[in-house]
């Protein structure tokens, strides 16, 4: 018998009190466990599709679990909603040990059975596995192809996903609005304007639903830099537009800096929290403290303020604009802080020069007690504010718990910001220590990693191995004019004027120049 589902072989009087302990939040349903007794087969099986459906996930295992102690013949309709279940469940394990179970009963074959599978393998951050669930079927429906996107997509491997879309074009599979809509962010990931132009003109042709794909298509265009393509689709549908196609819009103009656009879109209707989220990230980006305070009014006003998501970017935006106090304030009064809160606080305070206050704070997100861990952005943050306030030892201690406190392997942005802390204190020879440790372990060693080098030699007079480090990174980025500041300043520190003109020739050949400083004012407007 396998030992994770042996060991949550629950009676039925234990599975009443795990219902009954579940959030409130998470029960739809009326019919709990002390009926389960006189349902068949086919209406608990519905009760697990209502569970799952409903993402009470916790109530879909505990029947799974008093079904399988009762020896009923399980079918694939009993698996499917489980291993939806499964997916967004802790423990991997779990989902393998049912995936044994199906193989055990004979119960695996089936093809609506093979799509969960694939789907929850794709959600488990295994690919592979999830492939070859797809390979096993042997008659493939577009649901099944489109499963196979996702997993792709879900991955970050949009090439793949749009040669899955191919192929599905060889073999003749008739598309459904979800697999065009899929190859639409296949295609925003890729900025691929022409391909993606190529199935906004496929959509029309096949006289798709376009309320359907209006959004797809507003956040395809939006990501290729068109706005102007994303506009004519939302007007095409002369004022019929939902709040879904207009916040898509909102988050579109934000991201092509199109703020009096974005505003004007949320002007003409009832506040959300995802417009309002999308106005926030706009006015972090444009310094606007004044309409942001509106922003805030307005979400106290309509109790948007409990959502987490929504008071993580608003703290931000205090941040952004200067007033770190409010986001000090807003960040305690969150209700459920997730680690982007406490993230978003902890590099606020280091962009501040308020490094000792990330580290106070980063201190107690590990004493909090309320399951929240820190992940690789808030070590990040972390070590960024210790660069810029000079805390080398304290800067150090981080980074080593990274790996052996909290098992995350350092990324080549850590290794960056950690490099960047021992050049600042004049500590050469530790950077290409850790610098060949990085090697050692086999990170990457990105532009990021050589930009950080070249710089720690510049400080430190080190000659020959800066002009080492400038070579690998001209290499791997060859056309970016900071790179060539960057190294112009490194050989001026180190008195090789002739470098210094060398590479002045080679921006002025390539077209390349500097990026002009900037800086944000609001200006409030004189009547």
């Amino acid at each position: 018998m396998l030992s994770f589902i042996r060991m949550t072989n629950f009676p039925a009087k234990t599975c009443i009190s795990i219902a009954d302990a579940l959030p409130k939040r998470y029960v739809y349903t009326h019919q709990v466990f002390d009926e389960i007794s006189q349902g068949d087969l086919s209406s608990l099986n519905s009760q697990l599709f209502s569970y799952t459906r409903s993402r009470n996930f916790p109530a879909t295992w505990a029947l799974f679990c008093y079904m399988h102690s009762t020896c009923l013949n399980l079918t694939a309709y009993t698996f499917t909603p489980v291993l939806g279940a499964c997916s967004a469940l802790p423990a991997p394990e779990r989902g393998k040990q049912v995936h044994a179970l199906m193989i055990k009963g004979g119960t695996d074959s089936e093809p609506v059975v093979k799509t969960a599978l694939m789907d929850m393998y794709s959600k488990y951050g295994l690919l592979g596995e999830s492939v070859e669930a797809f390979k096993e079927i042997e008659f493939k429906d577009v649901v099944t192809w489109n499963a196979l996107l996702s997993s792709f997509l879900r991955h970050g491997l949009a090439k793949e996903a749009f040669g899955v879309f191919q192929a599905m074009t060889r073999e003749r599979v008739e598309f459904s609005e979800f697999t065009l809509s899929s190859v639409l962010k296949a295609c925003a990931q890729l900025k691929a304007f022409r391909l993606g132009k190529q199935v906004h003109g496929l959509v029309v042709v096949l006289g798709r639903d376009l309320v359907f794909l209006s959004t797809a298509l507003i956040d395809f265009y939006s990501a290729v830099g068109c706005i102007s393509e994303a506009m004519n689709v939302f007007n095409g549908f002369n004022g019929r537009v939902d709040p879904v196609m207009k916040n898509s819009l909102i988050s579109g103009c934000v991201q092509n800096k199109k703020y009096k656009e974005a505003f004007s879109i949320m002007s003409t209707m009832r506040p959300n929290v995802v417009a309002l989220t999308s106005a926030l990230a706009a006015c972090s980006e444009n310094s606007n403290l004044w309409i942001g305070k509106q922003i805030h009014c307005v979400a106290l006003r309509f109790g948007f303020i409990y959502e987490t998501q929504m008071c993580n970017v608003m703290l931000d935006m205090y941040a952004k604009c200067g007033k770190l106090l409010n986001a000090r304030s807003l960040f305690d009064g969150v209700f459920q802080k997730d680690v982007v809160s406490w993230t978003s606080m902890i590099a606020a305070y280091g962009s501040h020069g308020h490094g000792l206050g990330a580290l106070e704070l980063f201190k107690k997100l590990g004493e909090e007690g309320s399951g929240v861990l820190p992940n690789s952005v808030t070590f990040l943050a972390v070590l960024s504010a210790c660069a810029h306030s000079g805390l080398v030892e304290e800067g150090r201690a981080c980074f080593n718990s990274m790996r052996e406190k909290y098992g995350l392997d350092p990324g080549p942005e850590h290794y960056a910001c950690f490099i960047d802390t021992l050049c600042r204190a004049g500590q050469i020879e530790e950077v290409w220590c850790l610098f060949n440790d990085m090697v050692k372990n086999g990170t990457k060693t990105t532009a990021a990693v050589w930009a950080a080098l070249v710089k720690a030699c510049n400080l430190n007079l080190d000659v020959k191995r800066g002009e080492f480090a400038a070579k690998q990174l001209l290499e791997l980025e060859p056309d970016k004019p900071g790179n060539y500041v960057l190294l112009s300043n490194f050989y001026a520190a180190v008195g090789k004027w002739d470098s210094v003109d060398n590479l002045r020739s080679i921006m002025r050949k390539k077209g390349l120049a500097k990026e002009i400083g900037s800086s944000w004012v609001t200006v409030a407007k004189l009547t």
